[in-house]
Formats: C-alpha cells, sequence, structure tokens
C-alpha cells in the first residue's frame, strides 16, 4: 500500500474515532478535551475537525467551542436505526406495549433542537391522535421533550433552550422558562415525564427513558391517549409497564 494510501486510511481512522468519543456520553466536547482523549496533536484534530464540520458531520454549539453531532450525522443515525432488519424487534416490543395497554405507544429520539416519533404503534380506537413516525415536535410541551430536557448535563439544556421558543401550542404549555426550569427538576427527580393537554388539547401522555450502556437517555418510550377515554392520572398507572418495556428497549436497540 502506498504512502499516500497509508495517510488517508490513518486520518479516517482518526476521524471514526473522534466521531465515537464525541457521542460517547452526554458531557459537551471541546476539541482540547479531543486531544487529550485521544492522544491526537492538537493541529491534527483540529484540521478533521474542520474537516467533519464542512461535511455536516458535526457543528459547534452557540459557545463556538463545544461541538455536537451535524444534521448529516444526526440523519445517517437515524437511518441505520430506521433499516428493517434492525428495526423487527424494536417494533415487535412496541408491538406488545400497546396490546397490553391498548393505547397508541411510540418511541421517540432527539434530533438537534426538536423531538422526532421514530416507531410507532397505533390504537384501534375510532378516537385517536394520528401523529405518523418521522413527525417532529417542539421539547418544551411533549412528555418525551420534556424528559429529554430533563436528563442531560444543565450546560446542553441551556444551550437548547437559549436557541428556543417556547410557543403556546394550547392554554396548557408551559412558555415561562422559570416554570418550566422547575418542571424539569420534578422529571428529573421521578425519571418520568407528562403531557397533561400541552401539544394538543384532549390529548395526555406520559414517557420514560430508554438508557444505553453508561446510562444516558437514549431514546423515550411513551403511551398517549385521548382524555375522553383516559385521564392522566390513569396512564400515570402504566409508569412501571412502560418502564419493563424500556428495559428491553434498551436491548434491542443497542444504544
Amino acid at each position: 500500500m502506498s504512502t499516500s494510501a497509508n495517510a488517508t486510511n490513518s486520518t479516517l481512522l482518526r476521524a471514526f474515532a473522534l466521531i465515537e468519543e464525541m457521542i460517547k456520553d452526554d458531557r459537551a466536547t471541546t476539541a482540547a478535551d479531543l486531544c487529550q482523549r485521544l492522544d491526537v496533536p492538537k493541529p491534527t484534530v483540529h484540521r478533521i475537525i474542520g474537516q467533519l464540520e464542512q461535511e455536516g458531520l458535526l457543528q459547534k454549539e452557540p459557545d463556538g467551542r463545544h461541538l455536537s453531532p451535524g444534521p448529516r450525522l444526526r440523519k445517517m443515525a437515524l437511518g441505520v436505526l430506521a433499516q428493517r432488519s434492525v428495526g423487527a424487534p424494536r417494533r415487535a416490543v412496541l408491538q406488545k406495549l400497546a396490546e397490553e395497554l391498548g393505547e397508541t405507544c411510540n418511541i421517540t429520539l432527539l434530533d438537534g433542537h426538536e423531538l422526532v416519533y421514530f416507531e410507532r404503534v397505533e390504537t384501534n380506537w375510532p378516537v385517536r391522535i394520528q401523529l405518523h413516525p418521522g413527525s417532529r415536535m417542539p421539547l418544551h410541551c411533549t412528555a418525551s421533550g420534556k424528559l429529554f430536557l430533563a436528563l442531560m448535563t444543565p450546560h446542553r439544556r441551556r444551550a437548547l433552550l437559549s436557541g428556543l421558543t417556547l410557543t403556546a401550542h394550547t392554554r396548557h404549555s408551559i412558555t415561562d422558562r422559570e416554570q418550566l426550569e422547575q418542571e424539569l427538576e420534578k422529571i428529573a427527580n421521578n425519571t418520568l415525564s407528562t403531557d397533561n393537554e400541552e401539544l394538543i388539547d384532549g390529548m395526555v401522555a406520559i414517557a420514560v427513558p430508554v438508557y444505553d450502556e453508561v446510562g444516558q437517555i437514549r431514546a423515550t418510550v411513551a403511551v398517549h391517549a385521548p382524555t375522553i377515554r383516559k385521564p392522566l392520572i390513569s396512564l400515570m398507572e402504566w409508569a412501571p409497564t412502560l418502564r419493563r418495556a424500556a428495559a428491553q428497549l434498551q436491548a434491542v436497540l443497542d444504544l
């Protein structure tokens, strides 16, 4: 193999190692952090970061120092998880959960400043809320969105909230930042989040986290229902069932 080919392979492997280290946990990462963790010269790290940023594989946070996955990398990750061969076990767990509860259940992921309904099993009831897989929702007024905010690092939450407009979707939506922070503190303590008609009038939901192997939230599993059939207090009784499903999903999602 030629010297140039060896150099190309070395750069490629370093780029993969940099990406892997950046997404390893939920801590905010800087170029200096990566230099230290990977034992790679500073000029090399900055050169690779510049190339990855140019290709949309990573991006700088608003402070200009910390790094996060770019839109292209996030799209690639969602695409891999959406593959049928990967998704069959996940779908089976969610299908069983929806059949047991008799209400619509979903798995959500965080993508930038939005919530993505990644997998969904609809109920057969005539009255239901239809939100198709791939739908994007705000963070501050959804059970899963608030759960992601509550369980992320304070630095990351501040960065996200600084760029969010807390729009009122219903009269129950939380639009005051101080009130939202208080709500997020309760959610973090309980590791359980609710949507009490905050996104859509007449719809309630609860969500629990799906963790990865180091205890970081990587997804949520949630159940939704119209209030005419299931008030929020009734959904809360299903929290243990959702937590069992979340443990099963942790294994099959391989997060």
